[in-house]
């Protein structure tokens, strides 16, 4: 193992012990910085300057998208944040550079209200026409899934992780563990929900005292993303939706259905569990998109003639 190596082995294990950081950050960080060190010329650290850092960069942005270069950029950058902080090198060759993006705007994917009704409805006809037990109880977990997802915007890893302490359906509340660790407490305010969610939880109680995770499967072991996307997927082609939806296009349309029904947006910053307002400023370009949609089809000077 070379000098970078070792050293980026360290930092990782900084990562994992001080920084306290979690392992699907830890495993896009050893990826970044694997890709790092087989992609620069040299293997000592007091060998690389800015122009080993520009060329990588530069290449980089010949082989992926803005927004994938600025993470990788970003890993390497807190690598060497690390390596000042240590004082391994004399001066932080990232301060000789100057990086700037023009990120493409890339709305977020909504699912029409009326397809989530139907994606619903199809559910729960699979459920009242269930030939088995196992399949029915199946179903009403499938169910929960969904509905809890349409019904806080939470992330599927949050969902995922979910433990039963976090779920107490007396008081309608839910505490979501989400990026770095942040806690944040949402509230479910549908009756319909409620009801499903408490059938579920009677439904599969052995499955969740097993792995002590809310959302379980019939095994006694925590449901996966993995899981909830095959399930999406399964559904949606009961219902011959041709739309391809994914657990992440749940988040974008409770946001995007919140903003449209004029809820404050830093009322739904604080329920997507966004650090910041501008992260959750892109749903505004949908909700306007949403407007000049209704604008064109709608205004009655359409129908002017003169």
């Amino acid at each position: 193992m070379n000098s970078l190596q070792t050293h980026i082995e360290n930092y990782l294990t900084y990562c994992r012990y001080q920084k306290r950081l979690d392992e699907k950050t830890l495993k896009a960080y050893r990826i970044d910085l694997t890709q790092f060190c087989s992609r620069i010329p040299c293997t000592r650290l007091e060998e690389i300057n800015s122009t080993i850092l520009e060329d990588f960069i530069a290449e980089l942005h010949q082989n992926y998208k803005p927004k994938t270069v600025k993470r990788k950029i970003a890993s390497v950058k807190a690598l060497f944040h690390y390596f000042e902080y240590r004082e391994l090198i004399e001066r932080n060759p990232f301060h000789k550079i100057q990086i700037r993006f023009r990120e493409p705007v890339i709305l977020p994917k909504t699912i029409p209200l009326h397809t989530v009704e139907r994606f619903l409805s199809t559910m729960y006809q699979q459920y009242a026409d269930a030939k088995t037990d196992y399949l029915k109880k199946n179903t009403l977990r499938d169910i929960a899934v969904i509905e809890l997802l349409f019904a806080t915007g939470m992330r599927i890893s949050e969902l995922c992780s979910l433990k039963v302490r976090d779920v107490n359906l007396y008081e309608r509340n839910i505490l979501i563990y989400g990026k770095g660790s942040k806690e944040r407490q949402i509230q479910i305010g549908n009756d319909d929900v409620i009801r499903v969610l408490e059938e579920y939880k009677n439904a599969f109680a052995d499955n969740i005292q097993s792995c002590g995770h809310f959302f379980a499967n019939q095994s006694g072991r925590a449901l996966s993303d993995q899981a909830v996307r095959r399930m999406i997927h399964k559904y949606t082609s009961i219902a011959a939706i041709e739309l391809h939806i994914t657990p992440h296009m749940f988040r974008h349309t409770f946001a995007t259905s919140l903003l449209e029904a004029d809820v404050d947006i830093r009322y739904i910053q604080e329920m997507l569990g966004h650090s910041s307002i501008n992260i959750t400023e892109i749903y505004t370009h949908v909700a306007m998109k949403k407007q000049r949609d209704i604008l064109t089809a709608k205004h009655p000077r359409k129908d002017f003639r003169v």
